[in-house]
């Protein structure tokens, strides 16, 4: 299943920008560390990359410490927040 999700604020800058459009998939639910995901927050989906990943979890940043809420605010997520890998635009990690 795919996913189509509209970037909000600078986090992910300069690698996406606020506006953009990115495309999730929903089956490719174990992302390898610097792959770009969306997952689910407080209530909230986030983009953000994963910096590290354990069975259970995950730690992820923003590629904007400045203007990011990311695992150094929240710790770790549990893996079960997962709701995409960002599969377009591609991007480098």
């Amino acid at each position: 299943m795919l996913l189509i999700r509209r970037v909000v604020g600078q986090s992910m800058s300069p690698s996406l920008r606020h506006g953009q459009l990115v495309v999730g998939l929903r089956w490719l639910l174990k992302p390898a560390r610097g792959r770009v995901i969306i997952l689910e927050h407080d209530g909230r989906e986030k983009i953000k990359r994963v910096a590290s990943n354990e069975t259970t979890r995950l730690y992820v940043l923003g590629d904007n410490p400045d203007a990011s809420t990311d695992s150094r605010t929240f710790g770790w997520v549990p893996a079960s927040a997962l709701r995409a890998v960002v599969i377009w635009p591609r991007l480098r990690s």
